[in-house]
């Protein structure tokens, strides 16, 4: 199997980098179009037939290729996610990097785009791989591609410290994933996930688990794993951060499920310890988006609290077969499930949107905005919709994939043990809390970004984002809001998934939630219609009268300008004041002098601190490198010296040879 996936990389390699900037995204485009059918293909006739293999590829290399690929229901749904955000992400690349076609060298065009190629490859071969070396090649080239793609900008300041420090902490992980791979594999012929089940039912589980859910948690970006994750999305371009947070973190995701499936025994305090770091994750990450004035970084900060929404329902999954309740278990496997097709969606949508701002105006910081809708009314519109679906508001599919979750919740408090009750109930809480403060964070964003008046001059004038980015935006929309109003659409396959990768037989109680989501599903319909009436209505009002634009009424008082509006900082000053004890937040100090009378222009500014981040990276890492300096003492350039440590050293292997310690 690897003999044909470097030739496949080889050629990837060799028709990208052929001379010509248009042939090379042609071939690009042919081969993410080929990789996307291929696997298409086989994931749909997975989901469709039980059957992955498709002779419609049945050529020698590819079934060479198949005979190598293990893919069930769950590799197949999360190929579909892959495939559909890889290519919006790829619509969209196309019109936002026209403007850094003429900044940057033409090799580093070809080997952004060969990256995005290498990046959806490997993602797509990550689901498809059980053995463990074959795994592991294709992760480590998936981190390697995206180190590529996080650091684009390699000449803006950091850039290449924060691609760096991702790629260690990937290695780390990886690090991890390897241990619980041979741990798991001790007395087998091979190292490969399918030794799980037989390790599982002999040994305890939570120790190998733990090392797999450190090693996938890393890259999900977890509370205490999560510390690479704000500064890597921000520092890639608008495309690559969606795809990232759309789905490549989601493998982490797909990890955790996967070992989720071998699990025997210790399962109610497996399932525990994922849902309450779940919701600390998810509690952590909106409090930390909130207070943020980048706006690649909230967004970044949100894929955190959605990490954690999605690890509740793995959690309340694995909890639930601990005690018996498939109901609690199928449906909160199956809201995991959803949210994460969900966040795929809703955060790419975010991430073009923000992207197509950024490119108008050149700046993330949101204190500089203001005013946009009045040039870029359709990002203003989709922005607005992923929006509303990542606070979990209907009519979108945010809110029907957090449905799910808290259904399983309720259901759980119903349970006979006090543990689960007291369990579910802070689980709950911490659910409503995100939703609560996620609707506060976006009803900031959207103010600030979009209305009011302009913070800065903008020259020159923004404009509508170009025809491709708003397609790709448009693409994401269709099933955001699909999904809202008929549900039952995406919840009765992965309910399928769910019953074929975690139960034996079919759930029958889950016929009580597909109920509600008909129910919801009308409530919706209805709700529309009467929205329709009461347009038709305004029309029909309007249609013959002069309707004329004016200022907005300012209550009698019309001396405000731009400086006397909310700021990103004031419109959450009383949220900032409330979370100052968990929350690490400071304002540059100004000072006027005594002989100051008449005050010469001064800024005034804000930040927070990732604690978590500042406390168990920082910390230990400004040791480390303190440390390496003291001992850079002996690097004194001199080769007599040199010669002298060689020397030094065999004698002492002398020495030790001598009396026989070695």
């Amino acid at each position: 199997m690897n003999i044909y996936l470097f030739l496949f990389l080889f050629i990837t390699i060799f028709l990208i980098l052929i001379p010509g900037r248009r042939a090379s995204l042609v071939f690009a485009w042919i081969i993410m179009v080929f990789n996307l059918v291929v696997s298409s293909r086989i994931a749909l006739n997975e989901l469709i037939s039980g059957v992955a293999n498709d002779s419609l590829f049945n050529l020698r290399l590819f079934s060479s290729i198949l005979n190598n690929i293990e893919c069930d229901k769950l590799s197949a749904y999360f190929i579909l996610i892959i495939n559909f955000t890889v290519l919006t992400g790829f619509i969209y690349a196309m019109g936002y990097m026209k403007p850094y076609i003429k900044k940057k060298p033409v090799l580093w065009i070809k080997l952004h785009f060969l990256a995005i190629v290498l990046l959806h490859t490997s993602m797509l071969l990550v689901t498809l791989f059980r053995n463990g070396l074959s795994f592991l090649v294709v992760w480590e080239l998936m981190t390697l591609s995206s180190f590529i793609l996080v650091i684009f900008d390699y000449d803006a300041k950091g850039t290449i410290k924060i691609g760096i420090n991702y790629l260690v902490q990937m290695h780390i992980g990886m690090l991890f994933i390897l241990g619980g791979l041979v741990m798991s594999s001790l007395g087998c012929s091979s190292v490969s996930f399918n030794n799980l089940p037989d390790w599982f039912a002999n040994n305890a589980n939570w120790p190998v688990f733990m090392l797999f859910f450190i090693g996938f948690g890393l890259k999900a970006g977890f509370f205490l794993l999560h510390t690479w994750l704000p500064d890597a999305h921000p520092a890639a371009p608008s495309h690559v951060s969606g795809i990232m947070s759309g789905v490549m973190i989601k493998l982490g995701i797909y990890g955790i499920l996967r070992v989720s499936t071998y699990l025997q025994n210790d399962l109610q305090s497996i399932g525990a310890s994922v849902l309450i770091l779940s919701a600390i994750t998810g509690l952590f990450g909106v409090m930390m988006a909130i207070l943020q004035h980048d706006i690649k970084k909230l967004l970044a900060y949100h894929s955190i609290e959605n990490i954690g929404i999605i690890g509740m329902g793995i959690g309340l999954g694995i909890f639930g077969k601990a005690t018996g309740n498939n109901f609690i278990s199928a449906v909160g496997f199956a809201g995991a499930l959803l949210h994460t097709l969900n966040h795929s969606l809703f955060k790419s949508l975010l991430f073009y949107s923000a992207g197509s701002v950024i490119q108008q105006i050149h700046t993330r910081i949101i204190e500089r905005m203001g005013g946009l809708i009045k040039y870029m009314s359709f990002t203003s519109f989709a922005f607005l919709i992923g929006a509303l679906a990542i606070s979990g508001l209907p009519p979108f599919n945010g809110f029907i994939s957090e449905f799910l979750i808290y259904s399983s919740l309720f259901k759980g408090l119903t349970g006979s043990g006090f543990y689960s009750i007291i369990l579910c109930f802070i689980s709950i809480v911490s659910l409503v809390l995100i939703g609560g403060l996620a609707l506060l964070c976006f009803t900031k964003v959207y103010s600030i970004v979009f209305l009011g008046q302009a913070r800065s001059v903008y020259e020159p004038k923004p404009e509508e984002s170009s025809k491709g980015m708003r397609m790709a935006e448009v693409i994401a929309i269709v099933p955001i809001v699909l999904i809202g109003i008929f549900p039952v659409i995406a919840v009765n396959p992965i309910l399928d998934i769910v019953n074929s990768s975690f139960f034996t037989g079919t759930v029958t109680s889950q016929l009580d939630i597909v109920s509600s989501l008909k129910s919801i599903s009308a409530a919706v319909l209805i709700f529309s219609g009467i929205i329709g009436v009461l347009l038709l209505l305004r029309f029909l009002v309007f249609r013959n009268r002069t309707v004329t634009a004016g200022p907005t009424w300012g209550c009698g008082y019309t001396a405000v300008d731009s400086k006397q509006q909310y700021t990103a900082t004031s419109f959450v000053q009383e949220y900032d004041a409330l979370i100052k004890p968990v929350v690490k937040t400071g304002v540059s100090i100004i000072k006027f002098s005594d002989e100051e009378i008449f005050p010469e222009k001064h800024e005034f500014h804000t930040h927070s601190e990732d604690n978590i981040r500042l406390k168990f990276i920082n910390r230990p890492t400004t040791f480390l490198v303190n440390l390496l300096r003291k001992a850079a003492v002996l690097q004194t350039g001199k080769l007599q010296h040199y010669v002298l440590y060689a020397l030094l050293f065999l004698v002492l292997i002398f020495l030790l040879t001598y009396l026989k310690m070695i």
